[in-house]
């Protein structure tokens, strides 16, 4: 079984920072492209920052210059790094791993779990 932890939300003031973490945890998996996500109230879910398994960023336009994402592959853990957080952006926000498991003596890809979702409030 494969689980995501998200910590590290909470609440700022606009153009403050806050620093997202996401443990994977989990035997015989294989960590592949991470993601955050993240979804406002009555909105649908949306991309925020994708990592890939060579390190390739990609950042939406809301957020892009202003968030970081980054892996640590010796802790299983993805960050999102938020600077000059702003009201827009107060949304719950979701870790997304795509991956691999072993089943046997076999690999298979296609595996994406979710983490639960973690709150971030921007407001003075």
């Amino acid at each position: 079984q494969v689980h995501l932890v998200e910590s590290g939300g909470g609440s700022a003031q606009p153009g403050g920072s806050l620093r997202l973490s996401c443990e994977v945890s989990g035997s015989a998996f294989s960590i592949g492209a991470v993601g955050w996500y993240r979804q406002a109230p009555g909105e649908l879910r949306e991309s925020v920052a994708t990592i890939s398994p060579a390190g390739t960023t990609n950042y939406k336009d809301y957020v892009k210059g202003r968030c970081a994402i980054s892996i640590d592959n010796a802790k299983n853990t993805v960050y999102l790094q938020m600077n000059s957080l702003k009201p827009e952006d107060t949304a719950i926000y979701y870790c997304k791993v795509d991956g691999s498991r072993q089943v046997g003596s076999n690999w298979y890809s296609g595996y994406t779990y979710w983490g639960q979702g973690i709150q971030v409030t921007v407001s003075p």
